[in-house]
């Protein structure tokens, strides 16, 4: 059913609908409207004998959420920024016991200083904890992965996070099709767990293991996660078949067939990068764009299947590695050896990522290999000769913000 939606109705009418038994929630934005909405459909007794658990932190959401799914329940939850940081211990605990959790992040920059606001800092930061990531362009790519969500981490017996971008999909409104509860129950089976607690069949779970099997362990959930990497088309294809449209996935191109060179990117920056492709075209510069909806695992013999032979490809990143560069460019340099590789960081906290700064980024005459997008060289500037002249110069972020407000 079409309905004009905001993005966070539209992810909690979807988790709705995969009929999660334990919801567990605590406010953070921009992630707060998807709880909160869930919370009125379970009070509205919509979703049966569901257990609503308000929770005095983000760790304890996912703690309890890894003690219900151990128990044998469908379990969610949702945060950002910082709460997704203060869940780290417990991320690493969700997959070690293979617990199938399915999460949104709706992604936020990460403080000092404070922002509220949009890049994938959040979540990339935790791309090592053994958790699906999945990446949503459009809200109606946010609702539908939550159903492959569900699938996947059911059929993997592994935690996953849909990863959409805080306040540009979580508070836009726009047309969703919601699918009806029928062909998620269709879809989307009742949840049989692989391994459950159940005291009329005691085991432990998570126990000490030491040195003599430790590397085996990792081994094998390095090995889910490559079997993730066939699993995720399949059940994308399947989601297809069923509800007539396409959604996930591991990698897709965009204009990329007769493309000399290709920028890649995850999240909703897709549908202005995709204007400025088109743009390009008509200027005759044989330019593609591709966008990574699967950042873990990562899909590189996908990259390679889509962009294989390409002569440059641009990596437009939403977070970097202090002192080393763009996260995902590594990946991607692995994944293509033979391919002049460029990265460019771009919206940072929300900085907006306009269609003139794209041109000036995909034009440039001899580009460095990294590349702050709009990045003001005067205001930097001022502040490192600050630094040097001065003992104690002050908070960087405060000394910034005057100079911006006295004119630069």
């Amino acid at each position: 059913m079409l309905r004009q939606l905001e993005g966070s109705q539209a992810v909690a009418e979807t988790v709705a609908l995969c009929r999660p038994e334990v919801i567990c929630a605590y406010p953070i934005s921009p992630q707060t409207h998807i709880v909160e909405a869930l919370s009125r459909i379970t009070r509205a007794g919509r979703l049966g004998s569901c257990e609503y658990v308000n929770v005095e932190s983000e760790f304890a959401a996912l703690s309890a959420c890894i003690g219900a799914s151990a128990a044998g329940a469908r379990t969610y939850t949702a945060t950002a920024s910082q709460g997704l940081l203060y869940m780290t211990e417990a991320l690493y605990n969700a997959s070690g016991l293979g617990l199938p959790i399915v999460m949104t992040v709706a992604n936020r920059a990460i403080g000092a200083p404070i922002n509220i606001w949009n890049d994938h800092s959040d979540s990339m930061s935790q791309r090592d904890c053994g958790w699906i990531q999945l990446y949503a362009e459009t809200n109606q790519e946010a609702a539908d992965l939550h159903v492959q969500a569900y699938a996947l981490a059911e059929e993997l017996s592994l935690p996953v996070m849909v990863c959409m971008d805080g306040f540009v999909l979580t508070h836009a409104f726009e047309r969703v099709d919601l699918p009806s509860a029928e062909q998620v129950d269709a879809f989307l089976p009742a949840f049989e767990p692989r391994q459950l607690l159940d005291p009329d069949d005691p085991v432990s779970i998570g126990a000490m293991v030491g040195p003599e099997a430790f590397t085996e362990v990792r081994f094998l959930a390095h090995a889910r996660h490559l079997e993730a990497l066939e699993r995720i088309p399949a059940v994308a294809d399947r989601f297809e078949r069923a509800f007539g449209r396409r959604s996930g996935g591991l990698v897709r191109g965009y204009r990329t067939g007769d493309a000399d060179t290709v920028v890649l990117a995850l999240g909703s920056v897709l549908g202005t990068l995709q204007d400025v492709v088109d743009e390009l075209r008509e200027s005759g510069a044989a330019v593609g764009a591709a966008t990574l909806t699967t950042f873990r695992p990562f899909p590189s013999e996908a990259l390679r299947a889509l962009l294989g032979g390409k002569r440059k490809v641009v990596v437009l990143e939403r977070a970097f590695s202090t002192g080393a560069g763009g996260i995902v460019s590594a990946d991607v340099r692995a994944a293509l050896p033979d391919a002049e590789l460029r990265t460019v960081v771009a919206g940072l906290g929300g900085r907006p990522v306009t269609k003139a700064a794209l041109h000036r980024a995909l034009t440039a005459d001899d580009p460095p290999p990294l590349t702050f997008l709009d990045l003001d060289h005067h205001l930097v500037a001022r502040e490192l000769a600050r630094a040097r002249a001065r003992r104690r110069p002050g908070p960087s972020a405060g000394n910034m913000l005057r100079d911006l407000a006295e004119g630069g």
